[in-house]
């Protein structure tokens, strides 16, 4: 048998047919090359949005990195060591049934405790009493810059005294009214809490601590921030209680020692029933 001829340009096919398929194989090392190029970018972009992610919404520590004046340092140590640290550790972190930690309450819980004597107590009880402070104003800022620097926390605002004080005490009364009267009665007098507890009468304190108090949420008391009361509101709050306590705001006439209704109703029942007796008297001596 012969072999048979090959077809014509069967020769240019098998060239072409090589061509084509290293053609392809180039084109798909390339492929496979930019697909691993693409998930490299990808994964690049995705760590750097993660990255930028985490740093934007992660709060940040608590402990301060920045240190104050090293001599106030060194005195708000001692001070805190002679008379925190049996309560509060040695590391601000608190002791079980003494006290709590101090990690994150601030110079303002700081300077409303000590500034009012109610820190150091003299004992373990259901409140602590306001009473003459213990510390000098210098501890008392030493060692609430000292807490501040190694637990973070609300900080005493910059303006002192008279300058806390708002422009529209009325507006204070209404926001008074509505966030502190259910304890401090509505005019600041104080009253009667469950477990031995008391909300203070507010007559004795400074605008200072008046503004630290909303800060820190001593005892009972909740904490205000400035999204729940703005400065501004604070302010006006402490210049209601000011006017309240010093005479020049009594609402609805005498104040009447300043407990509000309960001493009003009282004073119109006892003159009431004294009218009503006497004059049931009269009709029976007419009768």
């Amino acid at each position: 048998m012969t072999a048979s001829p090959e077809p014509p340009n069967s020769k240019g096919c098998r060239k072409m047919t090589t061509t084509k398929k290293s053609s392809g194989r180039r084109f798909g090392a390339r492929g496979k090359l930019r697909r691993r190029v693409a998930g490299l970018l990808a994964l690049g972009v995705a760590l750097i949005g993660a990255g930028a992610v985490y740093a934007v919404f992660v709060p940040k520590a608590q402990t301060a990195q920045a240190q104050g004046d090293p001599a106030q340092m060194r005195l708000g140590e001692q001070v805190y060591n002679n008379t925190c640290i049996t309560c509060h550790g040695a590391n601000l972190q608190g002791v079980q049934n003494r006290g709590p930690s101090l990690i994150g309450v601030g110079d303002a819980a700081v300077y409303f405790q000590t500034s009012t004597g109610r820190m150091p107590m003299v004992r373990q009880e259901a409140q602590a009493a306001r009473k003459p402070p213990m510390l000098s104003p210098e501890e008392i800022d030493a060692v609430g810059a000292y807490i501040q620097a190694h637990g973070g926390g609300p900080e005493r605002p910059a303006q002192t005294g008279a300058a806390l004080q708002g422009s529209d005490p009325a507006r204070g009364g209404e926001l008074f009214r509505l966030n502190c009267a259910s304890c401090h009665n509505f005019t600041g007098r104080g009253g009667a809490l469950s477990a031995g507890k008391y909300a203070p009468n507010l007559d004795p304190a400074s605008e200072d601590q008046i503004y630290t108090a909303m800060l820190s949420g001593p005892q009972n008391m909740p904490k205000f921030s400035d999204r729940q009361l703005t400065p501004n509101e604070k302010k006006d709050i402490i210049a209601y209680i000011k006017s309240v306590s010093n005479g020049n705001n009594n609402p609805g006439g005498d104040s009447l020692g300043g407990f509000g209704p309960a001493s009003e109703g009282v004073i119109a029942w006892i003159v009431g029933i004294g009218a009503l007796i006497g004059v049931t008297l009269w009709i029976g001596s007419r009768a």
